[in-house]
Parts: structure tokens; C-alpha cells; sequence
């Protein structure tokens, strides 16, 4: 399999099936990271035919961070890191991959391995509309956002690598927008509802 498709199909593993929108720079700074217990531990996404598990666990390195692993309803996982972050009164999770396909570890290992020097592992946004008594996720959508900045091209700085939008903006810039937003369903599409295991 192609690595930067193995790359792309694990966080769209994670985001429920859709392609999420990837940036270069994250959506935090170390002023608004916020760490919250109830996070931690397994949940589990009943909907629909589909049986997946996101599970939250509290890291020291990176500081304040959490390690995600998801497995989807074929028992395959990914692993990636996650920032908790609060901006006015809203959470989002910062997600980018904790582990790469081309590992030692990894069953995917690349043949070459001088590819690799050519990856970054790319940030994707989620908000969150509450943690308990279930967490409450709104994923990013590709297809969606695409809609949003053909209406408005300079909503956010971005550009596009083959088909997919990278969106460039620095952190303040992508604070501002998800902030201005946050309710805009091109941004952040339908809840997702994940329940404690």
C-alpha cells in the first residue's frame, strides 16, 4: 500500500469513515492546553452497524498529552496523540499520528525507507461537545470543507496537494477560524456519540 494512502486511511479510520482535513501547524499553544481525567479510558461508538473504540490515555511525553489508540469494528488500530484544548469556553482535541506506517514495528514496513524522509504527520481538529456522561465528538470533513472555501477561499489559508486541502494557517489564524466556525456544520460536521466501555 501506498504510505501517504496508509497515512490518510488511518485518520480517516479515526474520523469515522470521512476524509478529515489536515493541517500543518496545530491548534493549540501551551496556554490552551487544559488536561480533564474524564477523558481517559475506553468509549465505544455503537452506532449504526459499526462497533469502533477510541481509548484516552494520559501520556507525560508529549507534557500534557494524551495517546489515542483506535480500533475500528475489524480490529484494526491506530495510534496517535492527542492535545485537549479549550478556546473561550469550547473543546477541541488536536489529534496527529503517534506512530508512523513506516515503525520498525509496523507490518506495513516500507521498502524504501528514504521515502519516509519526505512525510509529516499532519494535525486534524475535533471539537467536543461534551465529555460526560458521553463524549460528544464533531469530526472535520474534507468534502465539507471544500464546500465552505469555494464560497469564501480566504475563510483560512490553505492549499491542495493533489486532491486534498491542507490548510497552512498558523495557529492563531486556525484558532480564529474554528472559533468563527464552530457551529458551521462545513467545519465540523454531524456528532459523533462514544459511550464509557
Amino acid at each position: 500500500m501506498n504510505i501517504k494512502k496508509l497515512l490518510f486511511y488511518m485518520l480517516a479510520v479515526i474520523l469515522g469513515g470521512c476524509v478529515p482535513v489536515i493541517s500543518l501547524h496545530p491548534l493549540y499553544t501551551e496556554k490552551d492546553i487544559v488536561v480533564d481525567k474524564k477523558l481517559c479510558g475506553t468509549w465505544i461508538d455503537n452506532s449504526g452497524d459499526t462497533k469502533t473504540t477510541w481509548e484516552f490515555e494520559r501520556i507525560d511525553e508529549p507534557k500534557n498529552a494524551y495517546k489515542l489508540i483506535f480500533t475500528d469494528e475489524d480490529g484494526k488500530k491506530g495510534s496517535f496523540v492527542a492535545h485537549l484544548l479549550k478556546l473561550k469556553d469550547m473543546l477541541f482535541l488536536d489529534i496527529f499520528p503517534g506512530e508512523l506506517p513506516w515503525e520498525p514495528e509496523d507490518p506495513n514496513k516500507m521498502d524504501w525507507p528514504y521515502n519516509s524522509l519526505f512525510l509529516i504527520p499532519a494535525h486534524t481538529f475535533v471539537k467536543i461537545d461534551s465529555i460526560e456522561p458521553r463524549l460528544k465528538l464533531r469530526l472535520t470533513s474534507e468534502s465539507k470543507m471544500e464546500e465552505l472555501l469555494k464560497e469564501n477561499p480566504s475563510a483560512v489559508e490553505h492549499t491542495s496537494i493533489g486532491e486534498r486541502i491542507v490548510l497552512t494557517a498558523s495557529t492563531k489564524k486556525l484558532q480564529a477560524f474554528v472559533l468563527k466556525y464552530a457551529e458551521d456544520e462545513r467545519v465540523f460536521t454531524g456528532e459523533v456519540t462514544l459511550s464509557r466501555k
